[in-house]
């Protein structure tokens, strides 16, 4: 508004002295004039422009801020050791757990995972899957009094979480690739990982074929999220990052997205190289890896209800046969 009432005034003065002789005012030198307070005020409506932007960078430091000032919910105990070399058994010991006071998601789960075997985890929506395995990745406390998690025999509370976690990997439902190359991304979080331990695991979970087929191979460059590469091949840089340090333990989430059948077979070889030797718990959406697991574990409402393998529980006509019939019986027979 400012700016075309200036120019307004400059042309509505500027034509008067132009076309009536009162001034020795050229046409030329009256353009110039207008185009000069056009630029004058060219400073004050670009940061009028941005000033949307500034007040949203200005919300989103002080949440950055705020995070960074706050105390993390989990700290090591005075006297923590550092965990041995895991072999990979784990139980869980009538173990409890709640988000928000007075709601249990987890009550008293007894499980017992051998170290080498692959435990399938299924349920229904909200029955506490994704619970489990928060709190053996120590994403969550889990209080003295709500059971133990124990590792080779070890309570994990009583062991610093950096020497847990690091003989731990975890692969997420939702692959997370960030801005960078295919190496630096497969080699994230693993500060001592080489080139060649980056490429053997890629290698093992059939993820080196597409990576050379890229324009820069290795060094090509990924946008945010991975977005210049489809989801499979993002859910394979994901499975070679997972092994990249050899992690004794896996968790996994299934990804439910649907994708082609050669990507499908190709994902489904990978799994079988990734949890073959280590222990793994698996958040199983796959028909394939549920039929594969050693044992299936069935969460319902926070409770284990059934354990099993897949014939076993299916013989039951259980909550697993009816889970089943419900969401694996039409892939089945495609």
């Amino acid at each position: 508004i400012l700016t075309a009432v200036a120019i307004g005034l400059a042309l509505f003065f500027g034509a008067r002295w132009v076309g009536l002789g009162e001034g020795e005012l050229l046409p030329g030198v009256l353009v110039a004039f207008v185009m000069y307070v056009q630029r004058f005020f060219d400073p004050i409506r670009n940061l009028t422009q941005q000033y949307t932007q500034l007040q949203r960078s200005m919300a989103s430091g002080a949440r950055i801020f705020d995070l960074m000032d706050r105390e993390p919910e989990l700290i090591d105990i005075e006297d923590a050791i550092e965990m041995p070399e895991i072999k990979g058994d784990v139980e869980f010991k009538n173990v409890r757990f709640r988000y928000v006071e007075g709601e249990d998601v987890l009550k008293g789960i007894d499980l017992k995972v051998n170290a080498g075997e692959t435990v399938a985890v299924v349920g229904p929506t909200g029955a506490g899957k994704t619970s489990i395995v928060s709190i053996l990745s120590r994403f969550y406390p889990v209080r003295r009094d709500e059971g133990e998690i124990l590792i080779d025999g070890i309570d994990i509370r009583d062991v610093k979480r950096t020497s847990v976690v690091g003989q731990m990997s975890m692969v997420l439902q939702e692959p997370y690739l960030f801005s960078g190359t295919v190496m630096e991304n497969i080699k994230y979080n693993h500060v001592d990982a080489t080139d060649e331990k980056a490429i053997s695991s890629a290698k093992v979970v059939g993820a080196h074929e597409f990576i050379m087929q890229l324009e820069d191979g290795y060094d090509t460059y990924l946008s945010e999220r991975g977005a210049n590469i489809s989801l499979g091949q993002r859910q394979l840089l994901s499975f070679a990052r997972a092994i990249v340090d050899d992690p004794k333990i896996l968790i996994l989430d299934e990804a439910t997205a649907s994708i082609d059948s050669h990507t499908e077979l190709v994902i489904q070889t990978a799994l079988r190289k990734l949890l073959q030797g280590r222990t793994a718990i698996v958040i199983a959406h796959r028909l394939s890896t549920i039929r594969g697991a050693d044992k299936i574990v069935v969460l319902e409402e926070g409770e284990v209800v059934e354990v099993g393998k897949h014939q076993e529980l299916m013989d039951k006509d259980g909550l697993y046969a009816h889970l089943y019939n419900m969401n694996f019986q039409s892939i089945e027979d495609l």
